[in-house]
């Protein structure tokens, strides 16, 4: 199986902390001329590339160029791409929007979660297909984890628990976030419409595909694709999707010996 060329934490693991916190040691402004731009730029550059061109378009030579700068000057700043995507994942967690959870439902607590982390997903699609298994430690994810677990305090959970639901619907917004990410890419690239990728295909399937041999399969997906326009609708999935997970986790907290 072929693996993601980029991943988080792939970077020196010291160095990265540094930048993310910005310590000292992370800064060459005492030493040498008076820099012209800064890691924020970098960052923001960086961003910039990977959203309107997706990840595969970053390189340190582009961002270089974005800031009018010599690639080799923007090693000044961020050493490498490791280091940059980490810098490029907390910023975008840092200005994530927070609700106030404050007084709420547990459920609308998780559904707005939930929700913020879609919303970030659609204006950054390539944060879906980065592997975050050694997340940057940086203070945006911390923000955003220490906010996020919010919707889980007072519930009976233990911590490691809180963690595990936590990561579990985080874990369901991302794959339905693909989807939509995937289906956007596939007209893009296409040049073509979900409704007319299948119109094209209609004549053939209608050669080749028996209703007879697959009953099943006919009928419930005539009925997704009349009720979608499409083979999957990301909006009906996240919805569906969404009340199954909390569906889920009432067993758990009503009930925290449940084996779920």
């Amino acid at each position: 199986m072929a693996q993601p060329k980029e991943r988080s934490g792939a970077g020196d693991p010291v160095r990265t902390l540094e930048l993310l916190w910005r310590l000292p040691a992370a800064s060459g402004a005492a030493r040498g001329p008076k820099q012209r731009s800064s890691v924020e730029a970098v960052v923001a550059a960086a961003i910039e590339i990977a959203d309107g061109k997706g990840i595969d378009a970053l390189t340190m030579r582009a961002v270089a160029t974005a800031l009018g700068m010599t690639p080799m000057a923007t090693y000044t700043y961020v050493p490498g791409k490791a280091e940059l995507i980490d810098l490029m994942l907390d910023t975008v967690y840092a200005r994530m929007d927070r609700a106030d959870l404050t007084g709420l439902p547990w459920r609308d607590r998780v559904a707005l979660v939930a929700g913020e982390n879609r919303a970030m997903l659609a204006r950054h699609p390539w944060v879906a297909s980065l592997p975050t298994t050694r997340p940057p430690l940086g203070p945006g994810l911390a923000a955003k984890y220490d906010h996020e677990l919010r919707a889980f305090e007072g519930l009976g959970l233990d911590d490691v628990a809180m963690d595990a639901a936590l990561t579990f619907v985080l874990g369901f917004v991302t794959s339905v976030s693909r989807l939509a990410i995937d289906t956007d890419h596939a007209a893009a690239d296409s040049a073509m419409s979900d409704r007319q990728w299948w119109e094209r295909a209609a004549p053939v399937l209608a050669q080749v595909f028996d209703e007879q041999q697959y009953p099943l399969a006919a009928r419930v997906g005539t009925a997704a694709g009349t009720a979608h326009d499409a083979a999957y609708s990301a909006d009906h999935a996240y919805e569906f999707g969404l009340a199954l997970v909390l569906d889920g986790l009432a067993r758990r907290i009503d009930d925290p010996r449940t084996d779920c």
